[in-house]
């Protein structure tokens, strides 16, 4: 599937990877966002970010996204989205303004990674346009990757690389992703490619602009 979003072009496919691998201001043109790791419902998540409770967390994030994305505005997540009461989880992010599109986590249940092995698949749907494993976005001339994992890391030193077989080939393109749940935006991947964090604990717990994104040096 492709989607053009002003001068943006983004590519996705919808196909089942389990088969096959309140708003003060809006910002004038920008209308592209991305996010990661959400994971709404999750208590011991909620609690790693200073929350009480998980309903004071998923509160905080979805007035975070209603403060900054507009109903026809774009928002790409990059995986791990829901967790604990998922389907409470979806039914607020069903809520939420934007066109949303999935790229699969390890902790969303239609990952083939995840136990389930794929299910749900049709309440996913319900909340968002397009899902996959990875996609693509072009701005202009440019192509930024997106995926959930980083090329390589974890985000904490010492920890051995997970999910390795769900990663994106390092062939040296900008790769937007989540996965790290730490404040580091920019990191290099071991062959020194540039690697974008979008995740909510790099963005103060809201989505990020396409535009305010370090995408290049």
């Amino acid at each position: 599937m492709e989607q053009g979003t002003g001068a943006h072009t983004a590519r996705a496919t919808s196909e089942n990877p389990a088969t096959n691998p309140s708003r003060t201001a809006y910002r004038v043109g920008v209308t592209v966002w991305l996010t990661s790791d959400l994971h709404l419902g999750h208590v011991l998540v909620s609690g790693l970010r200073g929350f009480p409770n998980v309903a004071a967390h998923d509160a905080t994030l979805a007035t975070r996204w209603c403060e900054r994305v507009a109903p026809d505005d774009t928002v790409w997540l990059l995986g791990d989205v829901v967790m604990g009461d998922w389907r409470a989880g979806l039914t607020l992010l069903s809520s939420l303004p934007g066109t949303k599109h999935l790229i699969l986590g390890n902790h969303d249940r239609p990952h083939p990674a995840y136990r389930s092995k794929g299910g749900e698949w049709d309440l996913y749907a319900a909340v968002f346009t397009t899902m996959a494993l990875g996609g693509e976005l072009r701005v202009g001339s440019a192509k930024y990757l997106m995926s959930h994992f980083p090329y390589d890391g974890e985000g904490r030193e010492g920890v051995a690389d997970r999910h390795t077989q769900w990663r994106l080939r390092d062939l040296g393109e900008t790769l937007l992703h989540g996965h790290t749940h730490d404040a580091v935006v920019v990191r290099a991947s071991r062959r020194r490619t540039r690697m974008v964090h979008v995740g909510v604990d790099a963005h103060g717990l809201a989505p990020v602009a396409l535009e305010d994104l370090p995408l290049t040096r």
